[in-house]
């Protein structure tokens, strides 16, 4: 149960498994509950963030998208999909990019505004805005992010103490 839903994660996310524990090591140095934290951490990457603000229609598309330098980062040109983008950071798709069709299919998909709290989008103009880190409730994520961290613990405490047996 714990491992499905990890690799349900990272596979959500698209990410491979030493960026999952570097994220996961990330995580557990800030303040608060790990599990939020890591959330907080996957959710604040930019390619999720293009994702969220319906500029790609999916999370793979958005990595390309971002990988192919269609997009500005408080209008700098940025093409690290794990990018953590910041409150206040400015997301916006380059003046020559505006016309693709997978960017102009998936805006058009979005009908009124985007239901986040923590996300503004100007359909207009193609910019949205990362307003704050989201708290937990905020996430429309059907994770249970306390099993990964009984997945994750008892390895992190075998791999600290050679002696420590699980079971």
């Amino acid at each position: 149960m714990q491992l499905r839903e990890k690799q349900k994660l990272r596979r959500m996310y698209g990410v491979l498994e030493r960026q999952f524990r570097n994220y996961y090591k990330k995580a557990a140095q800030l303040k608060g509950s790990t599990g939020e934290n890591l959330l907080r951490l996957l959710e604040g990457r930019l390619d999720n963030v293009v994702y969220r603000l319906c500029f790609a229609p999916t999370r793979p598309a958005a990595r390309q998208l971002v990988s192919h330098k269609h997009f500005l980062v408080n209008r700098k040109s940025v093409n690290i999909p794990s990018y953590l983008v910041k409150p206040g950071d400015v997301i916006e798709i380059k003046e020559k990019s505006k016309k693709m069709d997978i960017v102009l299919d998936s805006m058009r998909r979005t009908k009124g505004d985007i239901d986040l709290d923590w996300l503004e989008l100007d359909k207009a103009k193609m910019r949205g805005t990362f307003n704050a880190i989201p708290e937990r409730d905020q996430m429309n994520l059907t994770i249970n992010e306390q099993n990964i961290l009984v997945l994750i613990l008892p390895l992190k405490l075998k791999n600290r103490y050679p002696s420590f047996a699980i079971g």
